[in-house]
């Protein structure tokens, strides 16, 4: 894995009260890179057009409220996770979901860095092992067919351009996993 670690992770905060999305993008200035959306329909357009880890979500906006948002991050299957940081408190229904975590307003600032550092640090595992996955076949093709064969292969490039964008996601969210990779680049995956 190639060393990317100038890059951070990407936060999008979603909260209809401009002066409250400005103070938490404030509050995470240092460890992300942070986008602001004031209402739910950016948001959504934010999420489909830019690669977002992480979006801390307000669920009482007017128009399209926070729930509805994180029913439709859900059905578009967003990838990153979701901090829902509101003044509603939380009651059964919040059994049925789906966000990663749940913060009360009002937040202190060290409160909201830290779920932000946790989940980009579960999220990092996370897509880790689907870059194992994604890279153990890669390597393994790369290892016993020639290179010829493999460029003409639209599976194996796409296999190979799914690598290379997970290993840098990976790197963005986590700070170091050196140790872990080269131990996994050194097993043997050819035949003999």
């Amino acid at each position: 894995m190639e060393d990317t670690t100038e890059h951070r992770p990407i936060a999008l905060i979603v909260d209809d009260e401009k002066e409250v999305a400005d103070a938490y993008a404030l509050r995470l200035r240092g460890l992300c890179e942070v986008e602001t959306a004031y209402n739910g329909e950016t948001a959504l357009s934010t999420v489909k057009n830019e690669e977002i880890d992480i979006v801390l979500l307000d669920r009482h906006m007017p128009g399209m409220s926070g729930d509805d948002v994180l029913a439709e991050l859900d059905e578009y299957g967003f990838d990153g996770k979701i901090i829902m940081v509101t003044a509603i408190d939380p009651g059964f229904d919040v059994l049925d979901m789906p966000f990663d975590d749940y913060l009360c307003k009002p937040i202190d600032r060290e409160d909201v860095r830290t779920a932000v550092e946790r989940q980009c640090e579960i999220l990092g595992y996370e897509l880790l092992g689907d870059y194992f996955g994604v890279e153990s076949k890669r390597r393994v093709i790369a290892a016993e067919i020639p290179h010829e064969e493999r460029k003409a292969h639209e599976e194996y490039l796409s296999i190979e351009t799914s690598s290379e964008e997970l290993e840098q996601r990976v790197q963005r969210l986590l700070d170091d996993v050196t140790d872990i990779v080269e131990s996994f680049e050194a097993i043997g995956r050819e035949g003999r």
